[in-house]
């Protein structure tokens, strides 16, 4: 439903906020490739599957490859869960078949499930420091963040380390409720080259997304992560 036509006053409103006041503040931070991304992220994180589907199809058409598009979902296994992943994957299968793209995309792994762990482990010292190097000995769960979070997704291609950090830092924005990961994984995208700056910008892209409670909540995150 076109809802320039069931809802022209609401249309011409989030469009000017969205595509012009928006843009004019995060367009000098943000290319619109990293754009497209944390928007797509913060849709996955919030479950707005509708909003998502729009989206990837303008997104797809102007700026996201298919690979590019796989990895974002594939990224939110480890941060929503399969249960809230699994709406999105469906959808972008759906809309990749649907513009004739055979599935499934050329593998982007570079990881064994005997390899996982010490790549997954090498993936989280570089991204957190150090310390992270011996952390995956404290627990179960430790050990499964390295192996399955780290080792079987931000190793692979399609996505590099400083992506991975920006829409790992959407999907916990959006979910609201991640303050203490979200102040570790601005850390990591600042340790990534992602400063405040940037991570400030894609707040202010995807606020029109999520609205201003998470948004505000994600802008405290950055500072207490900056140190001020």
């Amino acid at each position: 439903m076109d809802l320039h036509v069931t809802d022209p006053e609401f249309a011409e409103r989030f469009e000017h906020f969205t595509l012009h006041e928006v843009k004019g503040e995060t367009e000098k931070y943000l290319t619109e490739t990293k754009s497209s991304m944390a928007v797509l992220a913060a849709l996955i994180g919030c479950g707005a599957v509708e909003a998502y589907k729009e989206m990837l199809s303008e997104a797809l058409r102007k700026n996201i490859s298919p690979v590019t598009a796989k990895e974002i979902v594939y990224q939110a296994a480890g941060y929503l869960g399969y249960g809230r992943m699994l709406p999105f994957l469906q959808a972008t299968n759906e809309i990749l078949a649907g513009r004739g793209i055979s599935l499934p995309l050329e593998g982007q792994s570079t990881t064994t499930l005997a390899t996982r762990l010490e790549k997954g482990i090498e993936v989280q010292a570089e991204i957190f420091g150090g310390h992270m190097k011996e952390a995956w000995k404290a627990s179960a769960m430790n050990r499964w963040l390295a192996a399955n979070c780290f080792g079987d997704y931000y190793t692979r291609r399609g996505l590099t380390p400083a992506d991975r950090e920006l829409v790992t830092f959407c999907f916990l924005m959006a979910q609201g409720g991640c303050e203490p990961q979200l102040i570790a994984h601005s850390k990591g995208n600042m340790n990534m080259g992602n400063d405040k700056a940037f991570l400030t910008a894609a707040v202010y892209q995807c606020l029109p997304y999520i609205g201003y409670p998470r948004s505000l909540n994600a802008i405290s995150c950055i500072n207490q992560a900056a140190g001020g």
